[in-house]
C-alpha cells in the first residue's frame, strides 16, 4: 500500500522550509506536510512528538532530518501499522552515535540554544529495539559530516531489518537540502518499493 501523506520531520532547528527543495522534486502521489516546530508552547520531545503523531492519522511515509529522527524511529515503533517507509537523513539520535566516531554536538546547541534544552537533553535509545521496526528504512548519510557518521549508518542498517544504506561523497550534515536534486531519485524510489520487496 502507497501511503497517504509524507511527513517530513525537520532536525531541531525546527524549520520547514529546510526539505521544501526535495518535496517539490517528489512525483509521489502522496499529500505533503512538511512540519516545521513551534517556538512556544513546547517543553519537551514528548510535546513535538504529540505533534507528529496527531498526522499519522493515515499511512504515512516518514522523512526525517538529524534529530527529527528520533521522533520518526518512535513512531515507527509506536505506530507500526500507519507507518509504510522511513528515510532519515544525518540522524543524529536514537541510539549513541559516539561509538560510532560521530561528534557530540549536545554541548554546542546547550551553548547556542539554552531556551530549547530537551534537543540536547534527550537520551532516547532505541538500540534494543531497532530490529523490531517493520518499515522498509532508506539511510542516507554524508561522508563529510562530523554529527552523524557513515559508520553509524552502517551500523543503523545492520540492526534494522530491512534496510538500505546509501553515502553522499562530501555531504554535510545539510546535504538533504543542499543536495535535494541528487538524493530525489533515491527517496523516490525507495518510497515506491514494497516491505520486504527489491530497493
Amino acid at each position: 500500500m502507497i501511503a497517504e501523506r509524507l511527513l517530513f520531520l525537520p532536525g531541531a532547528g525546527g524549520e520547514a522550509a529546510f526539505w521544501r527543495p526535495l518535496a517539490e522534486r517528489l512525483q509521489h502521489p502522496a499529500e505533503r506536510v512538511l512540519l516545521g516546530w513551534p517556538s512556544v508552547g513546547v517543553r519537551s520531545l514528548d510535546d513535538l512528538y504529540r505533534l507528529v503523531v496527531e498526522r499519522i492519522d493515515r499511512p504515512v511515509d516518514l522523512i526525517a532530518q538529524s534529530m527529527g529522527g528520533v521522533l520518526a524511529l518512535r513512531a515507527a515503533l509506536e505506530r507500526p501499522e500507519r507507518v509504510r517507509h522511513l528515510v532519515l537523513t544525518a540522524p543524529s539520535g536514537g541510539f549513541d552515535l559516539t561509538r560510532h566516531g560521530a561528534a557530540d554536538w549536545r554541548p554546542a546547541w546547550r551553548e547556542s540554544r539554552p531556551a530549547e534544552p530537551w534537543w540536547a537533553d534527550d537520551r532516547s535509545d532505541f538500540e534494543e529495539r531497532l530490529a523490531e521496526i517493520a518499515a522498509p528504512t532508506l539511510l542516507l548519510f554524508g561522508d563529510a559530516d562530523p554529527i552523524s557518521s557513515v559508520a553509524a549508518g552502517r551500523h543503523l542498517a545492520i540492526r534494522l531489518r530491512d534496510a538500505e544504506l546509501r553515502v553522499v561523497a562530501g555531504g554535510d550534515h545539510g546535504f538533504a537540502r543542499d543536495r535535494a536534486a541528487e538524493i530525489a531519485p533515491h527517496v523516490e524510489r525507495h518510497l515506491r518499493r514494497a516491505a520486504g520487496g527489491a530497493g
